[in-house]
């Protein structure tokens, strides 16, 4: 077996890989390897591979075998192209040693620049350019950067030095005011050569040795100093924010150094090839004169403007447009550049896919399709989730960053993203009357319960001390697109005195603060917002991918507004009407369900929902209403009755008083509620099956409102889903009442209405006898939370105590993503994947959907389109995300059938795939219309009768 590879060398025109390594060769070095082979000016060097990181970490931090003699032999190479050798005292080889993950990663991981300079190479280095300011800069700069990113020491250190020279010496000898600003070209050679003594004796003090002065003790820790920057803490919360799993690790690249410090005729410069801002089609960047790359990202002088280059130096300008149009051309989308000029040559340094803002994204991709750069696929491909968060949520204006700064307050969790602005309250009732009387609120909470479910929706953004992203917060949020931050662990809530505390800062109730839910930031006081428009390019390329994805896209919408703007966003259907949440809607309502709850007999508790119709009936005329031609699935009660009674003992006289029954009653009925595990208790179906007159109340609201909107010439389509069933024969007795509840009332409106009955499949049983249940059920919802918790054994409200170590890559990486927030493709995936097998092969035509946070997940949702699903269901603002992720599902299918590989999740049936998108979605339609479910017309006589 040949031995593995270690490293590739270019240089000189020649390189030993290409563009398509990047998970090899990492982003950076594959784009050396390319623009070197494409013929543009780069200087030489080698790539370590990412397998190289992977292994370095499994061996406890050490080289692999082989690796120093690998590295040794292309070093020797590097220094035959470069004619130069690395640490020579009379004319030194230097290098940069960067980092370079398979994905852009930028500032998280580490740099070394001009590595090989020691006391004697620099002395050599300033007699063979005849610029000793400059081989002393290049010095200290070396000896600070090895210092703080190779041995630890605190950066600080190293600038509070330099400071303090340019404070004491440079200052006076340039006889320059206290309140005017010193830079670093200002520091001459003499005071470079006393900040360069200091540097060492910062080393010294640290690292107890002396500063090293082997090039080659120098490259193996650069090179290691790159290697441990991929685990740290930084990193791998970038990785953990941006889901960035499956990575091997960094590549190393060692290469030639090329100089912008070298005076008036050089410099350094990062530049995009069109505007990452506005997607716009014009050459966009900085440059700094005599400079290197490090102080273009810090900010340590003001750059001038790219076209300001073209001023000073027209040549390098016009090569630099060049190259440009080659390599966007070449690489076929924006590109980020980072390039050098040395005493007028300009160097390539970097070229990687350029990171852009939400509206960039969209322009970017619709203009290339335009130009015939790229496929409308490949279009849809380049559009990330986040993009188009970016394009509907409030953020706060951050052309302040100074004001920002001050502002910041804590940081939580960013639950939802988007921004909000208001005034703090405390509790439900106080957001209702303030936002009724016009006033915009934040609601702060220690965690929130339904109850607040009316205060959440009248708040601008929401804020808990506790909770994760899949808290209770976090759902509602996310269904309304309201900024939530959870988990804010810092703040020190008092309900009583109506304020809260982080550290020494107290803000009480009425005090105005800011969330930004992308950040998790909490800021002090009343920020300004902005709301993005959607550019026209968002439009143009959600009309490609309505025209090329086959899986369908409802909505979860519980009112009639959720339902308006979920239409608006593209959707096709209403996947999950939750009934309770109507419940908590108002005082009168509230007050109904808990007399049921309270009664002794079914009379009584006749009596109270009778209360509840009208307003039930009324509700779900306006979503029909909403949803005119579109399928409504509405979900009959599912929480335990517990979560709708009070716990505290005014709340219970309140109902006590208002009920006209003794408060003991009310205690011991609240009391009797009480489970030790509400979620495994007595709740969905098993409700129904106790309390029959549940399910009457609800079917005979939902098919008079049908039959009502009907007459009014609405076109209805109701589906009645029946939560939590576990058994054929349980919910044949529930479907058996639901149809004869219906039927009755279709009768007496002599209408010709058709609707669904069905159930959601959310215990691990009844996915293991969906077969059977498919007797009686016309279609089945996946009800991923709850399949999640019962398949996991994990508790969605209290695993984010310990989850987080389950997908920390650093501790243990068990799980690639949080299973709440990303389907458990495995786990509850086969479940699913068994689930839809079994129910087909007893109803062909068994409609299948999802109705869990998982349906706005793109990943979920590929999933969802591989296992042969008929929708997907998503809270409202989610809607674009997974008819996004179902078109990309598509052409990733055709991509694959191309390369003849299987992807994953697809039954086998179902696992051809066409060679191009086209026939892939002709055959995705045919296999939908044999799996999927048309909406059926059934006479009364036919609507009991169980299909077969």
């Amino acid at each position: 077996m040949p031995k593995k590879k270690f490293v590739y060398s270019f240089g000189a025109g020649v390189a030993e890989g290409d563009g398509t390594m990047k998970e090899l060769l990492g982003g950076k070095g594959a784009g050396l390897h390319e623009m070197t082979k494409i013929g543009l000016p780069v200087p030489a060097g080698f790539t370590i591979t990412t397998e190289v990181c992977d292994l370095y970490f499994k061996n406890g931090k050490k080289w692999p075998e082989g690796l120093e003699k690998e590295v040794k032999k292309h070093l020797a190479l590097l220094e035959k192209t470069t004619k130069k050798t690395l640490g020579d005292p009379r004319d030194p080889l230097l290098v940069s040693v960067r980092s370079g993950a398979p994905v852009s990663m930028p500032g998280m991981m580490e740099t070394i620049l001009n590595l090989g300079l020691t006391d004697a190479s620099v002395e050599g280095l300033a007699a063979k350019t005849g610029n000793r300011r400059f081989a002393l800069d290049a010095y200290r700069r070396f000896i600070m950067m090895y210092g703080s990113t190779a041995m630890g020491i605190d950066r600080e250190e190293f600038d509070k030095a330099f400071d303090e020279i340019k404070e004491k010496r440079t200052r006076a000898r340039l006889h320059v005011d206290a309140g005017q600003k010193i830079n670093d070209t200002d520091v001459n050679e003499d005071e470079l050569d006393e900040l360069i003594k200091d540097f060492k004796k910062i080393y010294r003090q640290h690292i107890k040795a002396d500063f090293p002065q082997d090039p080659w003790e120098q490259l193996k820790g650069a090179i290691d100093a790159v290697f441990n920057s991929w685990m740290a803490e930084k990193a791998v919360t970038y990785r953990k924010v941006e889901k960035l799993v499956g990575i091997k690790g960094t590549a190393v690249n060692v290469v030639q150094m090329v100089f912008g410090n070298k005076g008036e005729t050089s410099g350094t410069g990062v530049c995009f090839t069109r505007d990452p801002n506005s997607g716009e089609n014009i050459f966009y960047g900085d440059y700094l004169v005599n400079a290197q790359g490090e102080d273009v990202v810090a900010g340590i002088r003001t750059p001038i403007k790219l076209a300001e280059l073209e001023k000073r130096d027209p040549k390098v300008y016009k090569q630099l447009v060049s190259i440009r149009k080659k390599l966007e051309t070449h690489y076929r989308d924006m590109q980020d550049l980072e390039f050098t000029v040395e005493e007028g040559k300009l160097y390539m340094l970097q070229c990687r896919t350029g990171k852009r803002s939400p509206i960039a994204a969209f322009r970017i991709a619709v203009d290339m399709v335009k130009e015939k750069l790229i496929t409308k696929e490949e279009a849809i491909l380049r559009i990330k989730a986040s993009d188009i968060e970016g394009i509907f949520y409030p953020m706060i204006d951050k052309s302040n960053p100074a004001e920002l700064k001050k502002a910041f307050l804590v940081q939580g969790i960013d639950a939802v993203p988007g921004a909000a602005s208001g005034k703090v309250v405390f509790n439900a009732k106080t957001a209702e009357e303030w936002a009724a009387k016009g006033e915009k609120v934040i609601l702060v909470r220690k965690e929130t319960s339904p109850e607040d479910v009316g205060g959440m929706h009248a708040a601008q953004g929401i804020l808990t001390a506790t909770g994760g992203k899949t808290s209770h917060a976090a759902v509602v949020a996310r269904g309304w697109g309201k900024c939530c931050i959870v988990g804010c662990e810092k703040l020190d809530i008092d309900y009583e005195k109506g304020l809260f505390t982080v550290g020494e800062t107290t803000i009480k109730e009425g005090d105005y603060i800011t969330l930004d839910g992308g950040s998790g930031n909490v800021y002090v006081g009343q920020l300004k917002l902005v709301k993005p428009e959607p550019p026209k390019a968002y439009t143009t390329l959600m009309s490609w991918v309505d025209k090329i994805r086959t899986l369908k896209v409802r909505t979860n919408a519980d009112t009639p507004y959720d339902a308006e703007k979920a239409r608006e966003l593209g959707a096709e259907g209403i996947g999950l009407c939750r009934t309770e949440h109507m419940f908590f809607d108002s005082e009168e309502r509230i007050l109904a369900i808990r007399e049921m709850i309270i009664a002794d007999d079914t009379e009584s508790r006749k009596k109270a929902l009778a209360k509840l119709l009208p307003f039930q009936i009324k509700d779900f005329e306006g979503i029909f209403k909403a949803m005119d031609g579109l399928p409504v699935t509405i979900r009959l009660i599912d929480p335990p009755l517990h979560e709708f009674v009070p716990h505290d003992e005014e709340g219970q006289k309140a109902l006590a008083q208002a009920a006209g029954v003794p408060l003991e009653k009310v205690v011991q009925r609240v009391n009797q509620l009480h489970e030790a595990n509400p979620m495994l208790g007595h709740r969905g179906c098993r409700l129904t099956i106790t309390y029959p007159e549940i399910l009457d109340m609800q079917v005979t609201a939902i098919i008079t409102a049908a039959c009502n909107m009907t007459k009014k010439g609405v076109k209805v389509l109701p589906e009645i889903m029946i939560p939590l069933v576990i058994d054929e024969k349980e919910l044949k007795i529930l479907e058996t009442r639901t149809r004869e509840v219906a039927d009755a009332i279709i009768a007496k409106s002599g209408l010709d209405l058709g609707y669904m009955v069905g159930t959601m499949i959310e215990v691990p049983r009844a996915a293991l006898l969906a077969d059977r249940i498919a007797n009686v059920a016309e279609f089945f919802s996946f009800g991923t939370n709850d399949l999640t918790q019962m398949t996991l054994g994990l508790s969605r409200d209290d695993a984010g105590k310990f989850l987080p170590d389950y997908v920390d890559e650093k501790k243990t990486g068990i799980f690639k993503a949080d299973p709440f927030q990303s389907l458990d493709q495995d786990g509850v995936g086969m479940l699913i994947r068994m689930g839809i097998e079994k129910g087909r092969t007893t109803r062909p035509k068994l409609k299948v959907g999802i109705c869990g946070e998982h349906g706005g997940d793109p990943a979920s949702v590929k999933f969802c389109h591989r296992v042969g699903m008929n929708y997907v269901s998503s809270s409202p603002f989610r809607v674009p995300i997974s008819r996004l992720a179902a078109a990309q599902a598509v052409v990733e299918d055709s991509l694959a059938a191309k390369k003849g590989t299987k992807r994953r999740g697809r039954p086998p049936k179902a696992a051809a795939a066409s060679s191009t998108v086209k026939t892939a979605k002709a055959k995705l339609k045919a296999s939908a219309s044999k799996a999927g479910a048309a909406q059926t017309k059934r006479s009364s006589a036919a609507a009991r009768r169980t299909p077969k």
